[in-house]
């Protein structure tokens, strides 16, 4: 018997039509090759509330009358008309993670499947009648009646305000008596008609002038503003401060609308310091122009974006291929926008530089090169977790391994190494990704980091049916990582039995070697710090006094602090008996840990950084 006289059977025997009319309904459908449901309604044989209930009722989910449903516009753009009228289905309302879709058949999963994978949502699924979901799809997707001849378009005003001065489009210049604009020689800067703008380009010199975008941005740019000569300005002004950021080494550019003030401020080796304050007035220009080059919806002030920029930059006699990624959030006074800039230059993938102890970087490398188990690198965000383990995966990677990496973002490209971007409003959620790389055949997983119990116990798992998996977590120390993923509601005899090693770092500043010079410290201040009597007697402290390689801070470059505790048989019985985060570090201590202050006080003996650095990125005890 085939389905549809499965249906209409069921009809029957609920009292909701005939015999007759289901013979009827029947022959009308192999003739038309219509939906059963859609014939019965048509021919007048069930009412839409009594058909829908009766999908209710067999289909185990809340009936809705479409046709009396308010329906969210801004719900409805989640899909598209397309998958809409393919599937027969609506998105209704939307609460928290959860979007309610009506359908004509709540089973197909192929449909539930496809829209939680384009909207990234949880899909709740409530059944309505074909006929009328047909027809409310058709209504709510037409496109909108003509309003009308469009008025003509206003010029658009200076991005600097209306009392800009006017060009004729083709560049900035005077005007000549004939008509004709008069260029400025190509070595000079053009006037922009404000000093306060003239005087911000002038901090950066002229390298503005020397920046190439791609070509396929460019022509982006180009086809937008083709008729905006006053925007020059702010594309030299722009295009200063990213090569400026970038021969500063700077890792993060802040854009920062006020009240009153607009300021540029750059993070350099991890501190904000404040590079000019561009006139108020042109704060929105310079926002636009960057979301033009980002490639993102210069229209959309209300909501945050992300994209990126490639650039080429010439830095010391060469050009220096650069990515930005780039954040917009909207703010009080407008929108704040931050570039962090991924150099390839600043990765370093020899594991003996990033600032490991010896006996740290053994016990570290011993557990990378385990064919199977886990290692976690903790600390916060911008700690250098990604290097270090960029580093790992780089010293691991051989023609014989397969290596996978799921990353949010894929910051660097490493030949050889199979790296996924997730992108979570598909559903391409680091959990899903594990569960891909495990029918990939792989020997090595680098998960970006373990967010959820889910993701958690994927790579627990992995790492228990012979796969070393790399991870990060964002925790204080390497003993309370452990009671991290108990919390997250791992057992401890999977965290026992699956975690090799775990290493907390932070990121500290080092000394200028141009400028360091001998610091005077009271002893008692380095005893409170840590050292022990007789190394704070003998102990030489240093501090950079400040010069112009520096920007007169003192710091140049950053180096790590590193806490690596290897989970040995001691460790892992009191991991089983559910032990504190302070019985696990004292345990890890009397077995050779060096903690990140002790790692710190070490640097600071060798000459590397200063104590305040040491005691602004650890804790003593």
């Amino acid at each position: 018997m085939s389905q549809p006289q499965q249906f209409g059977d069921l009809l029957v025997k609920d009292g909701l039509i005939s015999a007759e009319q289901l013979s009827k309904a029947l022959q009308a459908r192999h003739e038309s090759g219509v939906h059963l449901g859609s014939i019965l309604a048509k021919l007048g044989f069930v009412s839409d509330e009594d058909f829908t209930s009766f999908l209710s009722k067999q289909y185990g989910v809340r009936a809705v009358d479409i046709n009396k449903v308010e329906i969210d516009p801004a719900v409805l753009k989640l899909v598209s008309y397309e998958a809409a009228k393919r599937y027969v289905v609506l998105p209704i309302s939307r609460v928290g993670a959860s979007l309610v879709l009506a359908m004509a058949d709540p089973t197909n999963m192929y449909a539930l499947d496809e829209i939680k994978a384009v909207t990234g949502f949880r899909v709740e699924p409530v059944v309505a009648a074909e006929h009328s979901m047909q027809e409310r799809i058709e209504r709510e997707y037409a496109p909108p009646a003509p309003a009308g001849a469009r008025p003509q378009a206003k010029k658009a005003s200076s991005p600097s305000g209306p009392s800009a001065p006017k060009t004729n489009g083709a560049g900035n210049g005077t005007r000549a008596a004939d008509g004709r604009t008069a260029r400025p020689a190509q070595s000079e800067a053009p006037a922009t008609g404000y000093p306060d703008l003239d005087e911000a380009l002038q901090q950066f010199g002229e390298l503005a002038e020397d920046v190439e975008i791609e070509a396929e941005e460019e022509e982006l740019a180009l086809s937008q503003l083709e008729s905006a000569a006053e925007e020059a300005p702010i594309v030299r002004l722009v295009n200063s401060f990213l090569a400026n950021a970038v021969k500063r080494g700077a890792s993060d550019i802040h854009l920062e609308p006020y009240e009153k003030e607009y300021r540029v401020r750059y993070r350099i080796d991890g501190v904000l310091q404040s590079v000019m304050n561009p006139p108020p007035r042109i704060k929105n220009a310079v926002t636009s122009r960057v979301k033009i080059m980002a490639k993102l919806d210069i229209s959309e002030k209300r909501l945050p974006q992300d994209g990126r920029i490639m650039l080429k930059i010439p830095i010391d006699g060469r050009k220096k291929e650069l990515d930005f990624r780039v954040s917009t959030l909207p703010t009080l006074w407008g929108e704040k926008v931050v570039l962090r800039l991924l150099d390839k230059d600043n990765l370093r993938l020899d594991m003996t530089k990033l600032g490991f102890e010896p006996e740290s970087l053994v016990k570290y490398e011993r557990a990378i090169l385990n064919p199977y188990g886990m290692v976690l690198v903790t600390g916060p965000t911008g700690s250098g977790k990604t290097n270090t383990l960029y580093s790992s995966i780089s010293r691991l990677n051989s023609p014989d391994v397969n290596i996978m990496t799921a990353e949010d973002p894929v910051e660097f490209q490493l030949q050889g190494i199979n790296q996924v971007q997730i992108k979570d409003q598909i559903g391409l959620n680091f959990a899903s990704a594990l569960r891909a790389f495990l029918r990939q055949d792989p020997n090595i997983i680098l998960v970006g980091e373990i967010r959820d119990f889910e993701t958690a116990e994927i790579a627990i798992k992995a790492a228990l049916t012979g796969h070393l998996v790399l991870s990060t977590l964002h925790t204080n120390g390497a003993p309370e990582t452990i009671s991290r993923l108990m919390n997250m509601g791992i057992e401890p005899f999977l965290v026992a039995t699956s975690v090799r090693l775990i290493c907390a770092q932070r990121l500290v500043r080092r000394i200028c070697t141009k400028c360091a010079e001998p610091a005077s410290v009271p002893r008692t201040t380095l005893i409170d710090a840590g050292f022990t009597a007789e190394e704070a007697s003998t102990v030489k402290i240093m501090k950079g006094k400040g010069c112009d390689l520096c920007s007169n801070t003192g710091y140049k470059g950053r180096t790590g602090l590193y806490e690596v505790m290897e989970i040995d048989d001691e460790l892992r019985e009191l991991v089983l008996v559910g032990a504190s985060s302070m019985e696990l570090k004292k345990k890890a201590i009397e077995h050779g840990m060096i903690t990140l202050r002790r790692s710190g006080l070490t640097k600071i003996m060798q000459g590397i950084t200063t104590l305040e650095e040491v005691e602004r990125e650890s804790v003593s005890g």
